[in-house]
């Protein structure tokens, strides 16, 4: 079967010249793999920007211990934000891989890999969550008064041994394995065709992770099968832990907060933001990686509709969760509006909702602007933006809201401004994730060449009449 799209040079049927690369599949292994090999200017100088950054955020959080401790969890909200920051991204952005995968998107191909990627740090949130396993105010209130609960409240109603931090933590160390297990059955193929020309450190580790692969009708098919299983426990478990985190390090620490739509806007805050670091990555590398022959515009052009999905999803999110305490009136729900939304964090709200819906949604309003590599990814920068201040606005307001065990919201608590060393522990988070992932595409090819190769079977480009259209067939 086959689906017909027209694909000549001009602005006909809403297309241009550059939606559909085509490809040489001879030449792709060996192309690719070079480049990975090489360490260009822009790679040296992101990984010693990135290692600055990194230094820095180990020594905010050494000097973050040595002034406040782990008793208090106030000080730590910054190292909170930081951690759902990055926990929000990695975590989400191989959903990028499984989802349009099992869709079998067919532009999805130059993204697999890049979005996959991100699962090699997952090993980073487990490490990154253990102080936070410290500082969490125990759910039984140590020392009761008259006017406070005895037991805080939380998703955990019975309070099963080791909740909520092992429950969260077993999580998170779940997300990481499956998301290795994914990377590595994905690249397998690619890391037993580059073993062949790799050299010394990397050839040890390609025949070590894929000596057992020769490429069997047999082996194709379990590869298939074992990334249907994991991508859909992957996405159960995601949306899960988005749940719990948003909920335990947030909610729960602001007296009275009861809300069923936040966790929703989270995982949308995450879904959004990094699609939209996907796609910045993908720019880069079309416009001065050197990968422009296997990026076409159609992943912009189809990943922006997405990112538009996402943006209206999440201002009707936050629509609802503002107008539901609006009108309840009750004065528990006043203050919440006023302390995350309008009084002590209202600017940081104003920013969050510019950058996570008005700038995307009217950059991609516009069909020209959708169907450019630049426009897309500007979109995604925007919602990044957006992402980085709402992690901040929501996770320093929840640690420093005091009166954990008080029956609500009192008072209107004041904003928490950051010290010197909260800006070094957030902008280590950024550099962690930035270091890292440098380091892992000189060792894994940042093209998926085995889907690049399939996908070059499955296109062509055909006349019917006048027009050139592309014929895409489906194998199943």
């Amino acid at each position: 079967m086959a689906n017909g799209h027209h694909a000549n040079g001009h602005h006909e049927g809403g297309h241009h010249a550059g939606m559909w690369v085509f490809p040489q599949a001879s030449e792709t292994t060996q192309d690719v793999v070079s480049k990975t090999f090489t360490m260009p200017k822009p790679v040296v100088y992101g990984l010693v920007v990135s290692g600055i950054l990194l230094v820095l955020g180990i020594i905010g959080f050494v000097i973050q211990v040595g002034v406040s401790g782990f008793d208090d969890h106030g000080p730590w909200g910054y190292y909170a934000a930081t951690f759902s920051l990055v926990f929000m991204i990695t975590s989400t952005a191989p959903l990028a891989a499984v989802a349009f995968r099992i869709t079998k998107s067919h532009w999805r191909r130059p993204v697999t890999r890049i979005s996959e990627l991100f699962g090699l740090l997952g090993v980073f949130n487990i490490l990154m969550f253990i102080p936070l396993m410290m500082v969490l105010p125990p759910i039984n209130n140590p020392n009761p008064g008259h006017h406070e609960l005895e037991v805080r409240r939380t998703l955990w109603f019975e309070v099963p041994i080791g909740a909520p931090h092992w429950w969260d933590m077993l999580g998170i160390i779940g997300l990481a394995l499956a998301a290795l297990v994914i990377v590595w059955v994905s690249m397998t193929p690619d890391l037993a065709e580059a073993r062949h020309t790799a050299t010394g450190f990397r050839r040890a580790l390609y025949r070590m992770l894929a000596g057992h692969w020769y490429g069997t009708k047999r082996q194709w098919n379990y590869q298939k099968a074992w990334l249907a299983m994991l991508g859909a426990f992957y996405f159960m478990l995601l949306i899960f832990m988005h749940f719990t985190i948003s909920t335990d390090y947030a909610m729960s620490l602001i007296a009275g907060w009861k809300d069923s739509i936040f966790p929703v806007l989270y995982s949308l805050t995450g879904f959004q933001s990094s699609l939209g670091l996907i796609l910045i990555i993908l720019f880069i590398l079309r416009r001065w990686g050197g990968y422009g022959t296997y990026i076409g515009i159609s992943p912009f052009w189809s990943a922006s509709k997405l990112i538009l999905a996402f943006s209206l999803l999440w201002c009707y999110h936050m629509f609802s969760f503002g107008i539901t305490y609006w009108y309840g009136r009750l004065e528990v729900e006043q203050n919440i509006l006023q302390y995350l939304l309008f009084d002590s964090y209202g600017g940081m709200f104003a920013a969050n909702f510019f950058f996570s819906f008005v700038a995307p949604f009217l950059t991609l309003l516009w069909n020209p602007v959708r169907r450019s590599d630049w426009g897309p990814a500007l979109a995604g920068a925007f919602a990044l933006i957006g992402a980085f201040v709402f992690n901040l606005r929501i996770f320093v307001a929840s640690f420093n809201a005091d009166h954990v065990y008080a029956h609500f919201l009192a008072d209107v608590p004041a904003p928490a401004f950051p010290a010197l060393w909260d800006v070094f522990i957030v902008l280590g988070g950024l550099g962690l994730v930035a270091f890292f992932y440098l380091l892992a595409t000189r060792l894994i090819p940042m093209m998926c060449i085995w889907e690049i190769k399939e996908g070059t079977m499955y296109q062509k480009m055909d006349t019917l009449i006048r027009g050139r259209y592309l014929v895409l067939a489906k194998p199943e």
